[in-house]
């Protein structure tokens, strides 16, 4: 028997692409015909094109969108692009796979408005954030496609199997304890509120705040046949590399150069069966990237360990002696004790995520992540960030 076909496209010619490509590429219970792909820089897409062998490529996002072979957009583009591409994908009947996070703030084109982080209050931006995201969701559900939200620590090994754990403990999830952080990113749209929608709260957070969700979601259903869902936050952030300190050293190991975003912040989050979620997301950690997840349960405890985990451990004297070999995402030297990463793609989730999201297309069935926790992860952090400002714990409702 064949196997479905889906017409994939790809919009964004950059990291995020590279590993849509690399995971499509590895999909098996359908057949996956990448189309081509769209950005606005002609050279640099262009060049992605020829590198992935993509057969066309285009600077017109409505060139690719229009054609009939194209059932799936991957949206692998800056946060600030999220909402009006999935809009107009929508519109044009394509399936969206959107990056994370889903949508967020990122302000509007006012002359001395550049750095909004500064100047706009965190009440406007939660209010105007959800209201985006609740666009994109009510978009897809008013044109008949599906909104997948591509949160991979879903789909991760570590956390597909803390699922099945929690199915076959049946306690209760009292406490999630979840973390991503390194020593921060390159990416110039990471530097401010105006490309990237927030700090490392909203760009490395959004994973363990999203598979907190996902998890009691999951334990609701299981449990009572309805989600347990967020209802109130505490949030603190800080700008860690702005301390009078740290700026005195000679030497700088984590990155600096943030203008109105933080590089720290911690979250709690209480949900509507009185459980607890304590996120931390920060930019100024050494040693690799650290994404963890611990669950506590009323009869169990599970740790899953996406980076660092033990699959593979290795001593170098020196750091030349493993050359130009790839060890671990952030690491910022390859002498002494590493942790080298085991086909670290698969650990992360990202084959699996779009096994899923193609075969939802397919079969038209509905995705592990979709765009209703995409625009709950929105909804829990900007009232984090409402709740640093305000400096005290936010209900989760649309009157803020």
């Amino acid at each position: 028997m064949a196997k479905p076909r889906v017409g994939l496209g790809i919009i964004g010619a950059g990291y995020a692409a590279q590993f849509h490509v690399a995971s499509a590429r590895r999909v098996r219970q359908v057949e996956v015909e990448i189309v081509g792909v769209a950005s606005r820089t002609e050279e640099k897409v262009r060049r992605f094109a020829q590198e992935q062998g993509l057969p066309f490529w285009t600077t017109e996002v409505d060139r690719l969108l229009e054609r009939p072979d194209v059932d799936v957009v991957s949206l692998c583009v800056p946060v600030s692009a999220h909402a009006p591409l999935a809009l107009r994908a929508a519109a044009a009947g394509k399936h969206i796979i959107c990056e994370k996070p889903l949508t967020g703030y990122c302000g509007e084109e006012r002359p001395g408005e550049e750095l909004v982080g500064h100047t706009v209050p965190r009440r406007e931006m939660f209010r105007q954030a959800v209201a985006q995201a609740k666009a994109m969701v009510e978009a897809a559900q008013r044109h008949g496609v599906l909104l997948m939200y591509a949160e991979n620590w879903v789909y991760a090994p570590a956390v597909a199997k803390a699922r099945r754990l929690l199915q076959a403990a049946q306690g209760t999830l009292l406490d999630i304890r979840a973390e991503e952080s390194h020593s921060g990113s390159h990416s110039p749209y990471s530097y401010r509120w105006r490309t990237s929608g927030g700090g490392s709260l909203l760009r490395l957070g959004s994973h363990p705040v999203g598979v907190a969700l996902h998890l009691k979601r999951y334990e609701g259903m299981m449990r009572e046949g309805k989600p347990i869902v967020p209802v109130a936050v505490m949030g603190e952030v800080g700008r860690l590399t702005k301390i009078p300190s740290f700026l005195r050293e000679e030497r700088h190991w984590v990155v600096t150069g943030w203008e109105d975003v933080e590089d720290w912040a911690c979250c709690i989050i209480t949900f509507s069966d009185g459980s607890h979620a304590t996120i931390l997301s920060t930019d100024v950690s050494l040693g690799g990237v650290r994404n963890q997840l611990e669950l506590l349960l009323s009869n169990a405890r599970i740790q899953c360990n996406l980076n660092p985990n033990n699959l593979c451990v290795a001593y170098a004297p020196a750091p030349e002696v493993f050359q130009e070999e790839y060890l671990s995402e952030k690491l910022e030297t390859k002498a002494g004790w590493s942790w080298p990463s085991v086909d670290e793609d698969f650990m992360h989730g990202y084959p699996q995520e779009m096994e899923d999201f193609l075969g939802a297309v397919a079969y038209q069935s509905p995705p592990l992540s979709d765009g209703w926790l995409g625009l709950e992860v929105v909804k829990v952090i900007y009232a984090a960030y409402q709740s640093a400002e305000e400096g005290r714990r936010i209900s989760i409702d649309d009157s803020n």
